[in-house]
């Protein structure tokens, strides 16, 4: 896989998850640039994506017998935050921005998972 892209949206995803569990600590929903910070996250996933796409696509597998497994944390990863931003909007509370928080963590874990399968 191309790692520091990955790198890059596990960062970026903790990051998000930081500020957004700092907004549900204060009682806050997710707000504006909450959302901006869910974009970005968004973007590089789905960058992750094309470039995994690309790379199974030349002939080039994770190691072992992993690509179904690889391809599936790779939808995850790219579909997490957009989810729970949508939870978020109906949620207008201090729960909305637990969820993104929650979120964008477990997207942060789903980044390492799939340098794992990748790398074997």
């Amino acid at each position: 896989m191309l790692t520091p892209l990955t790198v890059t949206t596990g960062v970026a995803a903790l990051l998000l998850a930081a500020w957004c569990g700092w907004a549900a600590l204060r009682d806050q929903p997710a707000k504006d640039w909450h959302y901006g910070g869910m974009a970005v996250v968004t973007l590089l996933a789905v960058a992750q994506v094309v470039v995994g796409a690309v790379k199974l696509a030349s002939g080039e597998r994770p190691a072992g017998d992993g690509t179904a497994v690889f391809v599936s944390y790779l939808v995850s990863v790219a579909a997490c935050v957009p989810l729970v931003a949508l939870v978020s909007l109906g949620e207008r509370n201090r729960w909305g921005s637990a969820t993104v928080a929650a979120g964008a963590l477990l997207a942060a874990v789903l980044q390492v998972r799939l340098a794992d399968v990748w790398g074997g």
